[in-house]
């Protein structure tokens, strides 16, 4: 396994390369491999309680998502949300979406959260504590599922 290093930084320390970084990774896999057709700019990246969660290695960003608070989360008393889950194609298998969940569950496995899964991932999400509610939905053409972890 490469580099495995989680960096986590919030929108005003990140450097300009790793900025690009991370949003060429969740470009060429969101709106090129797996067609989102949806904005995937939406101002939410530079809000001050957003945190970026990633690991780079000599080919960019490998792996990363990112966290937000959000006053208008539609289950129970969950306040932060998980997002943008991305891994680069080369390293995907290797665990690396996991590491960067267990990162923000260390952080803040205290609060209760919520995340809208591909519904082919959900099952990384419940080995980490996260219960689907809800019916699947389709949401910039792929399946998704709603998922709320309690506060721990």
């Amino acid at each position: 396994m490469s580099d495995c290093s989680i960096v986590h930084k919030h929108w005003d320390e990140l450097s300009t390369t790793e900025l690009y970084a991370f949003l060429k990774l969740r470009t060429d896999v969101f709106f090129v491999e797996q067609k989102v057709d949806e904005e995937e700019l939406d101002y939410r990246d530079l809000e001050p309680e957003t945190v970026h969660f990633y690991i780079a290695d000599e080919g960019g960003t490998a792996a990363y998502l990112r966290t937000l608070l959000d006053d208008t989360a539609e289950h129970l008393d969950a306040r932060r949300v998980i997002g943008r889950v991305v891994v680069r194609a080369d390293r995907r298998g290797e665990g690396l979406a996991k590491l960067l969940l267990d990162r923000v569950l260390s952080l803040y496995g205290h609060e209760p959260m919520l995340l809208h899964a591909q519904e082919y991932a959900a099952p990384l999400y419940a080995k980490a504590g996260f219960e689907a509610f809800g019916d699947p939905y389709d949401e910039a053409g792929i399946s998704h599922i709603s998922m709320y972890r309690a506060a721990k």
